[in-house]
């Protein structure tokens, strides 16, 4: 393998493309050597991320199959949902490493895009030979992967707070409610009069309340580990924090367990996990968005109301981090044959 690998990020004027290239530009082991936008073509990186001002010296090019394929090893597709198709069957073929940031190969039922996106996949085969790029689950499948399709922040969320609690069968549930509170940047760089953050601000506001397209992803990969059909219903709220998630994830308990016993499951799923951080008691004693601000972490934890059986699961990410990113990049290295958390040692602010 040469020293360095080159690298393409492809929409790399958005917030989850600048935190490409925010994480890529210091990785040890990474050249960038092309950066597109339609948009900005021509212009300097640092124009539209002004925090890489100094880091990032290149101009921003237009997409050329041919360009990309003489100058890269791999490529990081941080575009709209829909999108991605018209360029990862190309990539594909040609034989580059392909690490989709969209939903557009995430779901391995092509009927499921109907219902949930509005289109009928053109690409079934692809589905089939995609990964989902959720290390936690899928550690040894991402190895020498060449399509990666990367989660969802809420998916992500709600299936890290969930998975212990299916894989142990803590609870004889099959449905579950994920309430998730999600950050203005979940709704991108261009701002829409739901997204645009002064209407956010002082905001608790339901969305997509009535079924939410993570859904989907959260139901497949569950479904998996339990190995019989699971149902997720997400519940998303906007609030006016800038970055971050919280799933708080609802199931009943009939048997008779206790905390440690809970504790013990949750932290023996995740054992060896290095971005997963069990919290419990302390100043602070569930996870909070707050502390994994600007890093890859994703903080679990739960509270267990024993009188009535009522078990909530939480988990905390950054959405921009390991919601997109910072998972982006993980699965990226595994499947690269790297440390996973290489580029990726970078702790959370504080205060964030």
């Amino acid at each position: 393998m040469k020293d360095k690998v080159r690298v393409a990020v492809v929409g790399g004027s958005g917030y989850t493309g600048g935190e490409l290239l925010r994480i890529l530009s210091t990785h040890p082991k990474v050249e960038i050597t092309m950066i597109t936008s339609r948009e900005y073509a021509g212009k300097p990186v640092s124009l539209v991320h002004p925090n890489l001002r100094g880091i990032i010296s290149q101009n921003f090019t237009t997409f050329s199959l041919d360009k990309v394929s003489e100058k890269s090893d791999a490529v990081f597709l941080a575009l709209p949902h829909g999108v991605s198709l018209n360029y990862v069957p190309k990539l594909f073929e040609i034989g580059l490493t392909i690490i989709d940031l969209s939903a557009d190969f995430r779901l391995k039922n092509p009927e499921l895009y109907k219902i949930w996106y509005g289109y009928e996949h053109p690409y079934p085969d692809l589905l089939d030979k995609a990964v989902y790029g959720l290390p936690e689950l899928h550690y040894e499948e991402l190895k020498n992967a060449k399509l990666v399709a990367s989660p969802g922040c809420n998916a992500t969320a709600t299936i890290l707070a969930l998975a212990p609690v299916v894989a142990y069968n803590i609870t004889d549930n099959k449905k579950f409610i994920s309430d998730v509170k999600v950050s203005s940047s979940e709704g991108g760089a261009k701002p829409s009069e739901g997204s645009h953050h002064p209407e956010r601000q002082n905001a608790i506001r339901p969305y997509d309340a009535d079924g939410h397209r993570h859904s989907a992803e959260a139901e497949q990969e569950l479904s998996r580990i339990a190995k019989t059909n699971i149902n997720v219903s997400i519940v998303p709220h906007a609030v006016s924090s800038v970055r971050g998630v919280l799933a708080s994830a609802h199931s009943w308990v009939s048997t008779d367990i206790n905390e440690i016993e809970i504790w013990k499951k949750i932290a023996d799923f995740y054992r060896g996990r290095k971005f997963i951080r069990i919290v419990r008691g302390n100043i602070h004693p569930y996870p909070d968005p707050k502390y994994v601000i600007g890093s890859n972490f994703a903080d679990i934890g739960f509270a267990y109301e024993k009188r009535i059986g009522r078990l909530t699961t939480f988990s905390a990410i950054d959405n921009l981090m390991k919601g997109a990113a910072g998972q982006a990049v993980q699965a990226f290295n595994i499947s690269m044959g790297f440390e996973e958390d290489e580029g990726l040692r970078i702790p959370p602010m504080r205060p964030g």
